[in-house]
């Protein structure tokens, strides 16, 4: 099993900027496929960025050329670094990792809120 725990959301204004931290135990993450989601009131969970155990990145189209998914696999840490953020980037961020294999594992969500 993996353990996640988030970290880093808060109030920010728009414009400014955010970093989220992701703490993995249990399992190495270096085999473990990662990703960042959120959930906005009222809207289903979506995908804002993935890591691939290869190195790959993708990224939702909304948070392109704003955000940047990183991992530290040594030390077994995801990051989301969040610039440039809009009042709809506001929403409860979820970190999640799964082997190749596996199930998806999930951490217990951090509060992002974006507003003057």
């Amino acid at each position: 099993q993996v353990q996640l725990v988030e970290s880093g959301g808060g109030l920010v204004r728009p414009g400014g900027s955010l970093s989220l931290s992701c703490a993995a135990s249990g399992s190495t993450l270096s085999t473990h496929y990662m990703g960042w989601y959120r959930q906005a009131p009222g809207k289903e969970r979506e995908l804002v960025a993935e890591s691939t155990m290869g190195g790959s990145t993708k990224y939702a189209d909304s948070v392109k050329g704003r955000f940047t998914i990183s991992r530290d696999n040594a030390v077994n840490m995801a990051y989301l670094q969040m610039n440039s953020l809009k009042t709809e980037d506001t929403a409860v961020y979820y970190c999640a990792a799964r082997a190749p294999t596996g199930p998806m594992y999930w951490g217990q969500g951090t509060q992002v809120t974006v507003s003057e």
